[in-house]
């Protein structure tokens, strides 16, 4: 019984591997870019901040320079439960400081929630909001490219992410290797075969009809995964705007590291157990890859929770002396799984190849290996803590500003 379990599980798991490999070849090209449209929506520029007065700062002077009619957007920040200086900045700033206390409901999806109501009460109403990180930077031509998109008909666009400080640490240089991999052979391959694309968690865009339409309602620790599943299933499908840039500040150490992606595992537990079937069935049903598609990736989390399991069950079997050994995919066909797992590790290298990424880079693939274990112990971690709703906050304490970050890319 149970070697028949593990060679089921074994082999689930390669058809899920065997697909998510076979999408990444439908990112080595890119697409033209749609067509272009002169300045006309208009934005409301939401920023989340819980006690940002480090670099908030550095984002509101970045975001007042953006090259887009300036009587288009305006800046919001939404100091959600803070204790210092960051409404202050800004207001001192010339931007709107919109502060919220409330202790109980903590986190950016219940900031969200409460600033869109705030914002529909308001005498100017703006054609769609984009919603950033207090620690990010923005390329110039952000909003230009969403004005292109919401003009082309997207109605939920997601930028490019990539990173301010990939080259601080060996965890940060982690993050940038995942990040360009993502926007690379995720994101690009499902634009380019017309599915759904999956919000990042900044650098958002949304019609605002959309969201008055169906509400906000994202509130779990991961507020962006649930409402990309909460469009999908309403045929909508989020897209990709390879040429918008964002950059997100990572954290420095392994424990930073380990605190954040335990919060997105815990909250990715909850979304999945919720959206998988439901919209795995209803793709089924309607004959929507788009669907099937965005419930197999809402399902990763359990992949990686079980695919750890399995893989650590027949390690120790093997090493084992004097026991009956259960059956391997990777001994029955172990030419046939050498090939795919040394494509497996591959991928990052080309993404990294693809997206020219600065040569200092190429070394910190060596201990890469090494990030990629750590999610092992944090997802089981993490689904047996899963219902844990508390919010944990990253702090950011570094000041770097896009003109910084420019340089020492070209360098």
């Amino acid at each position: 019984m149970l070697d028949s379990l593990l060679l089921g599980l074994q082999i689930v798991l390669a058809c899920i591997g065997a697909y998510q490999l076979v999408l990444t070849f439908f990112g080595w090209y890119r697409r033209r870019n749609r067509a272009e449209h002169a300045p006309q929506k208009s934005f409301a520029v939401l920023v989340a901040a819980h006690n940002e007065e480090q670099v908030v700062g550095a984002l509101i002077e970045n975001l007042k320079n953006l090259d887009y009619p300036k009587e288009l957007y305006d800046i919001f920040v939404i100091c959600d439960n803070c204790t210092d200086q960051t409404a202050q900045i800004a207001r001192d700033a010339g931007v709107h400081a919109c502060e919220r206390h409330n202790p109980q409901l903590r986190g950016k999806g219940f900031a969200i929630e409460w600033m869109l109501k705030e914002l529909w009460k308001m005498p100017r109403q703006y054609d769609a909001v984009v919603m950033f990180d207090a620690d990010n930077l923005v390329n110039p031509d952000y909003l230009s490219h969403m004005n292109n998109d919401l003009c082309n008909g997207s109605r939920v666009i997601q930028a490019y992410l990539d990173t301010k400080n990939p080259h601080d640490s060996w965890i940060t240089a982690a993050y940038a290797i995942t990040y360009w991999y993502c926007n690379r052979l995720w994101q690009l391959p499902r634009t380019n075969l017309g599915l759904a694309n999956y919000l990042g968690g900044t650098g958002m865009c949304f019609e605002t009809n959309l969201l008055k339409e169906i509400g906000w309602g994202a509130t779990s620790l991961v507020e962006d995964l649930e409402f990309t599943m909460r469009c999908v299933m309403r045929g909508i499908n989020p897209t990709f705007n390879y040429d918008a840039k964002v950059y997100d500040e990572k954290p420095l150490t392994f424990k930073a590291s380990a605190r954040q992606r335990l919060r997105w595992m815990q909250g990715h537990f909850d979304v999945a157990r919720r959206y998988f079937f439901p919209l795995f069935w209803r793709g089924i049903k309607e004959g929507s890859w788009a669907k099937i598609d965005t419930a197999v990736y809402a399902l990763n989390v359990y992949n990686l929770f079980i695919g750890s399991i399995v893989t650590v069950i027949l390690w120790i079997n093997t090493v084992l002396p004097n026991v009956e050994k259960f059956p391997s995919l990777y001994e029955m066909a172990p030419y046939a799984f050498g090939i795919f797992s040394v494509l497996t590790y591959a991928q990052f290298l080309v993404a990294l190849v693809l997206e020219k990424a600065p040569l200092k880079t190429y070394k910190y693939l060596f201990a890469f290996p090494v990030y990629l274990l750590s999610w092992w112990p944090i997802t089981f971690y993490a689904f047996f803590t899963q219902n844990n709703k508390q919010w944990s906050h990253t702090e950011h304490t570094r000041v770097i500003r896009l003109e910084e970050m420019q340089s020492k890319q070209a360098s």
